[in-house]
């Protein structure tokens, strides 16, 4: 949950807070695991909430860089990769 966090820009517990309500809302599941933490995984519904968010991603990506050329879109795949690389998230 820690990772998650940090990559939603979050707190811990702000994080913790969320995970309760996805799953008062029924999007994610506690799964039994070793030792304190905590792991979890999705619902059906919340499979499916998480599919419908793609699309509209997907679209929103593409009509936001459509402008682009290929190759202008090539370096800035090039570029992203870079800055991925040199984060501690990668």
């Amino acid at each position: 949950m820690h990772l998650l966090a940090q990559l939603t820009f979050q707190s811990d517990q702000a994080f913790g807070t969320l995970a309760g309500r996805m799953i008062e809302n029924g999007l994610i599941e506690r799964v039994a695991s070793p030792g304190r933490a905590a792991h979890h995984r999705l619902t059906e519904k919340g499979y499916q909430l998480r599919r419908a968010g793609e699309h509209i991603v997907d679209r929103v990506l593409a009509d936001s860089f459509s402008g682009l050329t290929p190759a202008q879109l090539a370096t800035f795949d090039k570029l992203l990769f870079r800055l991925l690389k040199s984060s501690d998230l990668s």
